[in-house]
């Protein structure tokens, strides 16, 4: 049914077999081991990007988070409203919310395709979920594009004496897929139990430590004011998630750990391991964007400020009082008195037909006396 997950999976694998084959005994558990450890490697580099862009859209849906809770209060009484406000909001914003769950949405089909593929490497037993194979038959069946060779290769592979694809709660009658045909088990649960319960435990304290630094990197935020924490039923999901992440995931993998392959136990601890570096070097690369973000803002203000503010001995011009109507009144007076000054500097010059039959405008009295009145003048020359 998943055959588009399980062949992509085993392909990978396959060739990353290959590929540790030149430096390692192709049938030696390193080389097998690599060869995940190279899988999970080649997954998250695709993922990078992706990922990236997800805690990017967390951030702004965090921002958002005040006026999301604005439009659900304002249509309370109509989801259809509600969902286009909504997205409406998430569009002019460059919220994707549905991009943030493809790195999810990858992994998880890349998880169950690996537990599948290893655990098609052993197909013996009748107890559990065993397919039920003779250790013959299994010992001549491909999985996938593996064949026959390297399925005989892979049971024979061990790490500290326990097999690949064995789980300590794995029956005792499947123990025989992982030797030649007609020879006992060279290995005990006790050999299994000193290989998976280690990986078991790192796998389960990488998964809360990677949950811890999400969480109080948001505390962290929220605390500084880079985001509003979200109150009522949504802050209450909030806060469940969190509890979930940091408890009970790990816990779910320290009690089904004991039902999963070595193999796929090794996938889970770089996995992890992966997802807290990459966690790291995203958290400070998002935290500098954001602090050059918030520095451009505060210069871009100060700078609308500056202009704003008024000249050395101009008085302040407050729009709010008529500041726009009396600056260009002062400009309109400005503008006449350089008309009027340019008038008067005609008057004087030399040529008379300039001045011929034009009054020039009346000069400006001298402090303390009267202004001359040019009616009563033109009457004592007559």
């Amino acid at each position: 049914m998943l055959n588009f997950v399980y062949w992509p999976i085993s392909a990978i694998l396959w060739f990353w077999h290959k590929a540790s084959g030149f430096l390692f005994d192709p049938s030696s558990g390193i080389s097998w081991v690599l060869a995940i450890i190279l899988l999970v490697v080649t997954i998250r580099i695709l993922l990078f990007k992706p990922m990236l862009n997800q805690q990017r859209s967390a951030i702004k849906m965090q921002q958002l988070a005040p006026e999301m809770q604005a439009i659900k209060e304002k249509y309370k009484n109509d989801q259809q409203a509600q969902a286009l406000a909504m997205r409406q909001l998430q569009k002019e914003m460059g919220v994707n919310p549905l991009g943030g769950c493809l790195p999810i949405l990858v992994q998880m089909p890349v998880f169950i395709g690996l537990f599948h593929v290893l655990r098609s490497f052993n197909r013996t037993g009748t107890s559990g979920n065993a397919l039920g194979m003779s250790v013959g038959q299994n010992w001549n069946t491909p999985n996938y594009i593996f064949g026959v060779d390297e399925v005989r290769s892979f049971l024979l592979a061990r790490v500290l004496n326990a097999p690949l694809s064995s789980s300590v709660g794995m029956g005792e009658d499947q123990y025989a897929a992982f030797t030649v045909p007609g020879t006992p088990a060279d290995f005990t649960r006790m050999d299994i139990m000193i290989v998976a319960i280690p990986l078991i435990v790192v796998a389960a304290l990488a998964t809360h430590f990677n949950a811890r630094m999400s969480v109080e990197r948001t505390r962290a935020r929220q605390e500084a004011g880079l985001v509003k924490r979200q109150e009522g039923p949504m802050g209450q999901q909030m806060d469940m998630m969190n509890k979930m992440m940091l408890w009970f995931f790990p816990i779910m993998i320290l009690v089904t750990g004991a039902f999963w392959h070595i193999g796929l136990l090794v996938y889970m601890v770089t996995n992890n391991v992966w997802t807290y570096f990459q966690q790291r070097y995203i958290f400070g690369k998002l935290d500098e964007e954001e602090k050059e973000a918030v520095a451009a803002k505060k210069a871009a203000k100060r700078e609308a400020q500056e202009k704003l503010a008024p000249k050395v001995g101009q008085k302040p011009i407050n729009p709010k009082k008529g500041g726009k109507r009396q600056a260009a009144q002062n400009a309109q007076q400005l503008q006449s008195g350089e008309a009027s000054t340019a008038n008067k500097a005609s008057s004087h010059l030399p040529d008379g037909n300039s001045a011929k039959g034009q009054q020039g405008p009346a000069s400006k009295p001298a402090p303390g006396q009267k202004p001359a009145n040019r009616k009563k003048r033109k009457r004592k020359k007559k």
